[in-house]
């Protein structure tokens, strides 16, 4: 028997000119759920990275002016106060006071006696004395 290779007849017209409408607009629909699960991870990993570095600077702060109430016998009338160049030549303190991952000012908050203090961050609203403050303080010692 002698058996002839057959053909496969070619694709012509518009079935041979690549991808249709439909599968582009599953790939698209597929590519835009991917971006959005993708940017939702990331903001909240940014958002939590502040947060971390508020919390990381405030204990760095705190145990500036743990230095500053050991060596002077008072707190500092400020945060300023431990980057002042007249200060830092004394002991060392801080090299820059730079401000929260928001744009605030740190702030020393004073209580009524001299181990009453916390270095706080206003957080994400900027406004001292509200919910998203962080503060140099434990849970535990609030």
């Amino acid at each position: 028997m002698n058996r002839t290779p057959r053909s496969v007849p070619a694709r012509t017209g518009a079935s041979a000119a690549g991808f249709t409408l439909v599968e582009i607009m599953v790939v698209i629909v597929i590519l835009g759920l991917l971006a959005t699960l993708v940017v939702q991870n990331v903001v909240g990993a940014s958002d939590e990275a502040r947060i971390q570095t508020a919390k990381t600077n405030c204990s760095t702060f705190a145990g500036a002016v743990k230095l500053y109430r050991t060596t002077k016998g008072k707190l500092p009338d400020n945060l300023e106060a431990l980057a002042n160049e007249e200060e830092k030549s004394k002991a060392w303190y801080i090299e820059n006071l730079p401000k929260d991952p928001w744009d605030h000012d740190y702030e020393l908050r004073q209580g009524n006696t001299m181990d009453d203090w916390e270095v706080i961050s206003p957080g994400p609203d900027g406004l001292s004395g509200t919910e998203d403050d962080i503060s140099s303080k434990t849970t535990k010692d609030k």
